[in-house]
């Protein structure tokens, strides 16, 4: 695995100075890491109020012929009717000030440890609207996301702070792929919550 920017990987670095890195390039934006949407206290508090304020639901998936529970705890949203006194809606608005876009759904994942993950993959193309951003939060402990180009190469790997903000272009799901590895390494439990624009 090679960090984020190192020679032989697909990744770029292109903005130094910026309050935010590219770490894929595109015409759409790329993939951009903002290291902190918000601080360390305010993460903390999205944190707790959405674990202990919404309701996560446990799913299933066929493979390899058996039916399995998808490894992490999950959420979804409309964001016109978001549930009441929980922070989405704050939290929207710190991305739509960051990352402008239409977004209408927000799903949240729940990784309890370091056994819970998602496969590389990326985001189903039919069900998002083109040319609009994915927009990542992360919160609790810090978890490593792999990013690897369709066509082949090496993985990148980026580290995901809690309070920080990933932003995916819609075209970089067409050369791109993503994923949260299980690691064997003590982690506590961490959550995505991602903003993004659907299809009416």
């Amino acid at each position: 695995m090679m960090p984020v920017g190192e020679e032989g990987c697909t990744c770029a670095d292109l903005f130094d100075s910026a309050p935010y890195r590219t770490v894929i390039a595109d015409a759409q934006g790329g993939v951009r890491y903002w290291p902190q949407l918000v601080g360390q206290a305010q993460a903390e508090r999205w944190f707790t109020a959405l674990r202990d304020g919404i309701e996560w639901k446990t799913l299933q998936r066929p493979m390899y012929e058996r039916i399995v529970d998808v490894p992490r705890l999950l959420a979804h949203f409309e964001l016109a009717a978001l549930p009441p006194d929980s922070p989405l809606a704050e939290m929207l608005a710190r991305v739509r000030a960051t990352v402008p876009g239409a977004y209408t759904h927000v799903g949240l994942n729940f990784y309890r440890d370091g056994r819970d993950s998602v496969a590389m993959h990326h985001d189903k193309l039919h069900s998002l609207v083109p040319g609009e951003p994915i927009a990542l939060v992360s919160l609790g402990d810090t978890r490593r996301m792999n990013l690897r180009a369709k066509a082949g190469g090496r993985a990148c790997g980026l580290d995901l702070a809690p309070g920080s903000l990933l932003a995916m272009s819609h075209a970089s799901q067409l050369t791109h792929e993503h994923g949260i590895p299980k690691t064997a390494r003590p982690v506590g439990p961490r959550m995505s919550v991602v903003f993004r624009a659907r299809p009416a």
